[in-house]
C-alpha cells in the first residue's frame, strides 16, 4: 500500500494555505491534494497515475449552496453535487444546456458524488495517460506522447501540439464554456475569478497543466451570468459508443437568441471532446447574427470552427462528425429540443405536439 496523509479543511482559508501544489495537475508523485467526490482522483490513485503525499478533505467546507446574484445570474457552490445542480429548479428553467449537459455525463451514482468544482478538474481519459508503463507527456513531463502514432481514435483535433493530443473529458465544462461561466478562486494571496475560456489550457509544451490555476488555489465557486435570452432555445448534443456512461466522441452544447420573426440575434456554440479543453471560437458565433437559423447557416458556423482541424489517421471521423454535431446542435436549439440524452430528451420528446 502506498502511505498516505489525511485531513479535513476546518475552513476555507487553512484549506487554500495548506495546498502546496495545484489541484488536478502538477507532479504525479508527491504534494497535496484537496478531495471531496474523488469520483476521478482516486481513480487515478488507484492506478498510480497521482500519488499525493496528502489529501485534504473539502467537503465540510460551506460551498454547496445554489444562489442568485444581485444581477440575476448563479452562483454554483464548487461543493454541489453534480446531481443537485442538474436537477435544481433555477438551473433547468434558466440555464438548461448545463442541466443537460450534466445529465449526458457519468452515470447517476457518479453524479450524485462528483462535486461542481471537481468536474472542472477532471483529468483526460487518454489511455497512454492511464497507462503507466508508457511515455506521457502529461503524466511525466518530456517523457513523450505514445498517442502521436498510437491508438488515437478518440483524441483531439484542434489545438493540439507535438507534445500532448489529449482532449478533455467533461460534458459540464462544455456548457460552462457556452454560458460565459466564471470561476471563483481563493488561495492564501486573496480571491480572483478566473473566465472560463481562460481556465483550461491548450497543451503547448506544458500538457502536464490543465488548468490555469495557480499553486494554492481552491475554487470556490462557478458564477453563471445571466442568459435568460437563450433559454428557450439552448441545446446539448453527445455522441458516443454506446447509450451510457460513455464520454463523448464529440458534444456540442449550443443557444441561440431568437427574435419574434426568427432573426438570430446572438449565438454561441461549443465543442467538447475535440481539444484539451472546450472548444468555442465567438468570430464563427458572429456568422449567425442577423440570419435565419437554416441548416446551410449552421454548416457555415460549423465549418469555421473546423477549419484548422488536424486529424491522426484513426480520429479523422471526428472532422466531419464535429461539423454534423455543429448543425444538429444549432437545429435543436432553434426548435426548442433541450438534448439528446437523458430525462431532458424525453421532456423535449414528450412535449412535441
Amino acid at each position: 500500500m502506498t502511505p498516505i496523509a489525511y485531513e479535513k479543511a476546518a475552513d476555507i482559508d487553512a484549506a487554500a494555505a495548506g495546498i502546496q501544489t495545484m489541484p488536478g495537475s502538477g507532479p504525479v508523485i508527491g504534494g497535496i491534494r484537496f478531495v471531496a467526490g474523488g469520483t476521478n482522483l482516486l481513480d487515478l490513485m488507484k492506478a498510480q497515475v497521482m500519488r499525493p503525499e496528502k489529501l485534504v478533505d473539502i467537503n465540510g467546507l460551506p460551498l454547496d449552496r445554489i444562489e442568485t446574484t444581485e444581477d440575476g445570474g448563479l452562483m454554483l457552490g464548487a461543493l454541489a453535487r453534480n446531481a443537485d445542480t442538474a436537477y435544481h429548479p433555477m438551473v433547468r428553467t434558466r440555464f438548461p444546456v448545463l442541466s443537460a449537459a450534466i445529465l449526458a455525463g457519468a452515470s447517476p451514482q457518479l453524479r450524485n458524488m462528483a462535486t461542481n468544482g471537481g468536474n472542472l478538474l477532471q483529468r483526460t481519459r487518454c489511455y497512454y495517460f492511464y497507462d503507466t508503463g508508457v511515455p506521457c507527456n502529461k503524466r511525466t513531463p518530456g517523457s513523450g506522447c505514445s498517442a502521436i502514432g498510437g491508438l488515437s481514435r478518440q483524441h483531439a483535433i484542434l489545438g493540439a501540439s507535438e507534445h500532448c493530443i489529449a482532449t478533455h473529458p467533461s460534458d459540464m465544462c462544455v456548457a460552462l464554456a457556452a454560458l460565459d461561466a466564471r470561476v471563483h478562486v481563493k488561495s492564501a494571496g486573496g480571491t480572483r475569478v478566473i473566465p472560463f475560456d481562460q481556465f483550461h489550457r491548450l497543451p503547448g509544451d506544458r500538457p502536464d497543466l490543465d488548468s490555469t490555476l495557480e499553486p494554492g488555489d481552491l475554487i470556490t465557486h462557478i458564477e453563471l451570468p445571466p442568459s435568460d435570452e437563450f433559454s428557450a432555445h439552448s441545446s446539448y448534443l453527445k455522441i458516443r459508443e454506446r447509450a451510457s456512461y460513455a464520454f463523448a466522441l464529440v458534444s456540442a452544447a449550443a443557444m441561440l437568441d431568437l427574435s419574434e420573426d426568427g432573426i438570430i440575434r446572438a449565438a454561441r456554440i461549443a465543442l467538447g471532446s475535440v481539444a484539451h479543453k472546450p472548444w468555442r471560437q465567438p468570430e464563427a458565433e458572429a456568422l449567425l447574427v442577423g440570419n435565419r437559423p437554416t441548416p446551410e447557416n449552421f454548416a457555415q458556423v460549423g465549418d469555421a470552427l473546423l477549419r484548422d482541424a488536424v486529424g491522426q489517421g484513426a480520429n479523422d471521423y471526428k472532422i466531419p462528425m464535429a461539423r454534423r454535431a455543429v448543425v444538429r446542435a444549432l437545429e435543436m436549439a432553434a426548435a426548442g429540443i433541450r438534448s439528446n440524452t437523458g430525462l431532458l430528451a424525453a421532456e423535449s420528446e414528450a412535449e412535441k405536439p
